[in-house]
C-alpha cells in the first residue's frame, strides 16, 4: 500500500519480476545509478518509459559543469551555483557536487562518452550564464546529452543488465512496516512482458525526469509527465521547492499557438558571442546584468520578457550571424539544422527565441545519499530536489547533479546490501483485483483525469502559472485545475448524470499526473508571496530574504490535498526515512522545537 493510501486505478499486476534495486529512467542519473549498482554486485532492473534512449538526457545541448580547466576550482564552481540558487540552495550539497564532479566526469568519460577536445587532446571549455570560468565540457559540438546517453546505453546493454522499455511506473509498493518494495508499471506493447505487472525489489530509484509537459510550450519531451514526483507524492513522501520552474531564455519561437516540445537554443550559443537583441537590433541585456547575455537564465527570461512587454512583441531575437558558417556546422550542427527545418538561417538572419518551461529546479526532497523521506526510496535527477539548484538552477548542473548523485544513491545501498538481500528474500504479495472501490490493504484509487483535459491543463499552466505570474492568475489557475479534478471526482460516481469515468490507460495516467504536479506547483507559487530565482509574482515584484529565504516542503493527504510546510531557515531540512506504520502519512522531518509561525502545515 502507499502511505497516503492514494494510487492510481489500474489493473491488478499480471506478472512480476525480482531484483534488488529497480531504477526508473533511462537518463544520466537513472543509467549511471543501474550501472553501479551493477557493478555492487546487486539484481538491478531498468524501468524506463520509452526506450533506453529516449530519456532527457538525450535533449541536453550545452554541456556538463565542472571544475576541469586550468584555474578553475570546486569553490569557484560553488559560488557561481550559489549566486544563482537565489539564498535557497543548500550549500553542503552544492559542495558536494563541485568537489566530486570534476571525477565523476573523468568516470564517465572512462565509461565511454566521447567529449570534444582539442588539437593536444585537452577538454574543450565553453561558458554558460552565471558562470564566470569557462567550465562546460560538450560532446558533438551542441550534442552533449546525445552522447552521453550512446554511451551509457551502450555500457548498460555491454553489462547485460535487465531492462523494461515502453514501461510506464504506476505506484509504489510499500510492506506491512512501510517500506519500499518494488514499483507497479504497464508495459505498452508486445514483447515479454505486457500489460500491468510489478519489479519487486526493496530499493526503488526515481529518475524520471521532469513535468516540463504540464505547460504548453517546453523544451522537455513528451515523456516528461511529472511521474515521478506524482508516484511520490501519493507514496507519502515529500516534495520541495516546485514552484521553482525554469523557463529556459531561448528557444526557438515556433509562433504564438506553438504547443508540446520546442526547440532549445542552447546557452552555449550566447557562450561563445550571441548576443540577444530585439526587433530593432538593439542588444538590451547591456545594463541589465554585469553578465550581460550570460547573467542567470533566470534574469535573462525576465529581461526577454519584460521587452516583449514594452514593445507588444511576441518575441525577441538571437543574433549569431557574425559566427559564419563554418562556426556554425561545427560548434552547432544541431541546433542550425533545427533552426532551418523551422525556415530559419541563423548563419545569415538572427534566430527568434522566447522563454518557454525547462527544467524543475525543485522535485522530491531528499538528502545527501538520495534517500526521500519514504523508507527505500530514492530519487536522482530532474526528479530530485537535492537542495543544488536553490530558486534557479545554473547552467549546465543538471547533467551533473544527476552523474554525482546517481553514484552515491549507489553508494548508499550496496552499503545496505545485506539488509536489501534480507528484504529480498522475503515474502512480497503483488496487490489482488480490488472488489470495492478500497482495496484490502486501505488504498483508494484516484480517479483517472480523462485524456482530453491534459491540453487544458497545459493551457491553464501556461497562463496562470507560466514566467510572469501573480496572486491573480494563480488563484485563477488553482480553481480551473479544482475544476477539473472535481469534475472526475464528479465522473467516477455511479449512478445516472454523471458522466463516463476515464479508463484506465497510459493517456489517462499521464493526465491525472500531470493534473497532480500541477495543483502541488500552483499551491507552492501562490503560497511564496515574493520574486526570487525563477519563480516572478508580478504583484511581489521584490525578493523578501526575512520571510521568504526559506523552503516549502509538501505532501499530500489522504483526501488529495497538498499540505505546504515553511522551513523555519534557508537550510535544507534533513531526510527521516526511518520506518513508518502502514497507512501514515510520511515519516516526520526534524525541525527546530519552536518553529516560527510560518512553518505550521497549511492547506492551500
Amino acid at each position: 500500500m502507499t502511505g497516503t493510501g492514494i494510487r492510481l486505478t489500474a489493473p491488478a499486476p499480471g506478472w512480476a519480476i525480482d531484483a534488488d534495486v529497480v531504477v526508473v529512467g533511462s537518463g544520466v542519473a537513472g543509467l549511471t545509478a543501474a550501472l553501479r549498482c551493477t557493478a555492487a554486485g546487486l539484481r538491478t532492473v531498468v524501468v524506463t518509459k520509452a526506450r533506453l534512449d529516449d530519456g532527457s538526457t538525450r535533449w541536453a545541448q550545452g554541456g556538463i559543469a565542472a571544475a576541469l580547466g586550468e584555474g578553475d576550482t570546486p569553490e569557484q564552481h560553488l559560488a557561481d551555483t550559489l549566486v544563482a540558487g537565489a539564498g535557497l540552495c543548500d550549500e553542503e550539497a552544492v559542495r558536494t557536487l563541485v568537489t566530486e564532479g570534476p571525477a565523476a566526469v573523468r568516470r564517465l568519460i572512462g565509461t565511454g562518452a566521447h567529449f570534444d577536445t582539442s588539437a593536444t587532446g585537452e577538454l574543450q571549455l565553453t561558458r554558460e550564464g552565471g558562470h564566470h570560468r569557462r567550465r562546460i565540457a560538450h560532446a558533438g559540438g551542441d550534442a552533449t546529452g546525445a552522447e552521453i546517453s550512446r554511451a551509457l546505453v551502450e555500457a548498460v546493454r555491454d553489462a547485460a543488465l535487465r531492462t523494461v522499455e515502453n514501461a510506464l511506473v504506476l505506484d509504489l509498493l510499500t510492506d506491512e512496516h512501510g517500506h519500499t518494495s518494488g514499483v507497479t508499471l504497464h508495459v505498452m506493447g508486445e514483447g515479454q512482458h505486457d500489460g500491468v505487472g510489478a519489479v519487486r525489489a526493496p530499493a526503488v530509484i526515481l529518475a524520471t525526469g521532469g513535468m516540463g509537459q504540464v505547460f504548453s510550450a517546453t523544451t522537455n519531451p513528451a515523456v516528461s509527465t511529472g511521474d515521478g514526483v506524482a508516484l511520490a507524492l501519493r507514496a507519502g513522501a515529500e516534495v520541495s521547492d516546485l514552484e521553482f520552474v525554469q523557463f529556459h531564455p531561448t528557444v526557438l519561437f515556433l509562433g504564438a499557438g506553438a504547443e508540446g516540445q520546442q526547440p532549445l537554443v542552447s546557452e552555449a550559443v550566447r557562450g561563445e558571442g550571441a548576443h540577444l537583441v530585439d526587433a530593432d537590433g538593439v542588444r538590451f541585456m547591456l545594463g541589465q546584468h554585469e553578465l550581460a547575455e550570460l547573467a542567470p537564465r533566470d534574469i535573462v527570461a525576465k529581461a526577454i520578457m519584460r521587452r516583449m512587454r514594452e514593445q507588444g512583441a511576441e518575441h525577441m531575437y538571437l543574433d549569431a550571424r557574425h559566427f559564419g558558417a563554418a562556426m556554425w556546422e561545427t560548434r552547432f550542427p544541431t541546433i542550425l539544422a533545427a533552426c532551418r527545418a523551422h525556415g530559419i538561417d541563423p548563419v545569415t538572419e538572427p534566430v527568434p527565441v522566447a522563454p518557454a518551461a525547462h527544467y524543475a529546479s525543485g522535485g522530491v526532497r531528499t538528502d545527501l545519499r538520495g534517500r526521500t523521506t519514504v523508507p527505500g526510496l530514492y530519487a536522482c535527477g530532474e526528479v530530485a530536489c537535492t537542495g543544488v539548484h536553490g530558486a534557479n538552477r545554473l547552467a549546465s548542473n543538471s547533467l551533473l547533479e544527476g552523474l554525482v548523485f546517481a553514484e552515491r544513491i549507489a553508494a548508499d545501498i550496496a552499503a545496505n546490501s545485506p539488509d536489501v538481500a534480507a528484504v529480498a528474500s522475503g515474502p512480497a504479495a503483488l496487490r489482488p483485483e480490488p472488489a470495492d472501490p478500497a482495496d484490502p490493504d486501505g488504498t483508494v484509487p484516484l480517479p483517472l483525469i480523462a485524456p482530453e483535459a491534459r491540453t487544458a491543463i497545459q493551457r491553464i499552466m501556461s497562463e496562470g502559472a507560466g514566467v510572469l505570474r501573480s496572486a491573480a492568475t494563480l488563484s485563477t489557475a488553482a480553481a480551473a485545475l479544482e475544476t477539473v479534478y472535481e469534475q472526475a471526482q464528479d465522473r467516477d460516481q455511479d449512478g445516472p448524470g454523471h458522466g463516463k469515468a476515464a479508463v484506465p490507460g497510459v493517456e489517462s495516467w499521464e493526465t491525472s499526473n500531470l493534473l497532480c504536479v500541477a495543483r502541488v506547483l500552483v499551491a507552492a507559487a501562490l503560497e511564496r508571496e515574493e520574486t526570487r530565482g525563477c519563480h516572478w509574482r508580478e504583484d511581489r515584484p521584490e525578493r523578501d530574504d526575512t520571510d521568504w529565504a526559506r523552503h516549502l516542503v509538501i505532501s499530500l493527504t489522504p483526501d488529495r490535498r497538498p499540505v505546504l510546510r515553511r522551513t523555519a531557515t534557508a537550510a535544507f531540512p534533513p531526510v527521516d526515512p526511518g520506518p513508518v506504520d502502514p497507512g501514515s502519512a510520511s515519516p516526520a522531518v526534524s525541525s527546530p522545537a519552536t518553529p516560527p509561525p510560518a512553518d505550521a502545515p497549511r492547506e492551500p
